[in-house]
């Protein structure tokens, strides 16, 4: 065999090994002279929102009776809350209704128990509290508070000012520390979040004997917290 033609193969394909190999190349994610930080602000606001849940559970030997007495129960709630509704101030939305076989002993009948909600939300806590007083054939079972979207949007429209601001300090104030003059946006990501207290205990629902005698509800909304973190990287120049 020729060895120069041999040598010649071997070079070419040691050529076409290397064209298809990737280049090595440095880690594109590590940039000298970056800084990566993140900063925040929080605000405490007054909850807007006053979240109402009506209830009632009652149980019977025959499904269809109880679901045509969980049915008048409902629309009679609903006719007293409409009275009031007022979209944005008393909004009304029905919840869970249903009925579902209670299993006893093996000598005992089948029993059915049924669950029927009615929700009432909005700003005008008055109206709401005065509700209670007048839906008879329902009781509280859970009472809430939140942020209305509104507010909940302005509120993080300044939080977030002041946390971009906040980040913008940071980032100038450790670069000069650093020994450089100035600092150039990289990267940034904004986080918001919103929380509100603990929620208000979930009551058992009543008798329709106890809502009749039912007062207003004593209300105080209490606050939710909004918060923003600004995280990122900047460049920091000479």
């Amino acid at each position: 065999m020729n060895l120069p033609s041999v040598l010649s193969r071997t070079a070419w394909a040691v050529l076409c090994l290397a064209l298809a190999s990737p280049l090595v190349r440095a880690d594109p994610a590590v940039v000298a002279n970056q800084l990566s930080l993140s900063a925040s602000a929080t605000a405490e606001v007054t909850n807007d929102v006053l979240v109402i849940t009506f209830s009632t559970q009652r149980e019977g030997a025959d499904p269809a009776s109880l679901q045509a007495h969980l049915t008048q129960a409902l629309n009679s709630a609903l006719a007293e809350a409409r009275k009031v509704a007022r979209p944005g101030q008393v909004d009304i939305s029905t919840g869970n209704f249903s009925v579902q076989p209670r299993y006893t002993g093996k000598d005992e009948p089948m029993k059915w128990q049924g669950v029927v909600e009615l929700r009432a939300e909005g700003k005008d806590f008055e109206a709401l509290a005065q509700l209670v007083g007048r839906i008879r054939t329902l009781s509280v079972a859970q009472v809430g508070y939140r942020l209305s979207r509104e507010a909940r949007e302005k509120v993080e429209a300044e939080v977030g000012t002041q946390a971009i601001t906040r980040f913008r300090s940071q980032a100038e104030a450790h670069a000069k520390a650093f020994g450089f003059n100035s600092v150039t946006l990289r990267a940034v990501e904004v986080n918001t979040s919103a929380s509100s207290g603990p929620p208000m205990p979930r009551f058992r629902a009543a008798s329709a004997e106890m809502a009749m005698a039912a007062p207003p509800l004593p209300v105080q909304a209490g606050t939710s917290e909004v918060s923003v973190v600004v995280s990122g990287s900047v460049q920091m120049l000479k």
